[in-house]
């Protein structure tokens, strides 16, 4: 499998399919997708204009209920799991404690998804969660920007709470958080960890 971060908290996942997650302000050009992933409805995770940009025949939309979008869209919630042309896909928890950008009422989520043998876990816009506890995954994709979701600290916390084989931050560069931080998180980080380069990508195999 190849993990392409697409800026943000966007990536690209291509294997047996070929699935986006979260694109935003993504550039022209980019191969169609067999499988887009939606966390929940901001903006900046949910950009109906990007998803447009990488929309095939036969594009399968995965969102929370409140992601409202014409096509072929399978709405999830916590705890769902769907199999998509040999992907299997988990919807798990995703959200804020203590703050209010997030709230665990809203049912917005996070994905495990299972692709040519690797487990990825894509956290969405999440705080340091006890739900992590329970996730399986090869590669964490953890949000490390602070304010919205968790800080660098709190994502090492999280690295460490799932044990993954590869650790990525992202939500960094554009909004909140910085090069610098991903730079710092991997380097306090006790898990194997790698700063995503945008539009490079990353092969994993284990």
């Amino acid at each position: 499998m190849e993990i392409t971060w697409l800026g943000h908290a966007g990536f690209m996942l291509e294997g047996v399919k070929r699935v986006y997650i979260d694109p935003y302000q993504i550039k022209t050009g980019l191969p169609p997708a067999d499988i887009v992933l939606v966390t929940h409805s901001h903006f900046d995770h949910f950009s109906q204009n990007d998803i447009k940009r990488i929309l095939g025949d036969s594009t399968v939309i995965v969102a929370p209920s409140d992601c409202k979008m014409s096509g072929n869209v399978q709405n999830v919630k916590p705890g769902d799991t769907i199999e998509i042309g040999g992907v299997r896909i988990e919807a798990v928890p995703a959200y804020n404690i203590g703050k209010r950008f997030h709230p665990k009422e809203s049912g917005w989520v996070g994905y495990v998804v299972e692709m040519d043998g690797v487990r990825v876990y894509h956290a969405g816009d999440t705080d340091l969660i006890p739900e992590m506890k329970s996730i399986n995954a090869d590669v964490a994709l953890l949000p490390i920007g602070g304010t919205y979701t968790m800080n660098v600290s709190e994502a090492i916390e999280a690295a460490k709470t799932i044990k993954p084989k590869l650790a990525i931050p992202m939500h960094f560069g554009s909004i909140v958080g910085s090069t610098s931080d991903a730079i710092n998180f991997c380097r306090k980080c006790p898990i194997d960890c790698k700063v995503p380069e945008i539009y490079e990508p990353i092969k994993v195999q284990f």
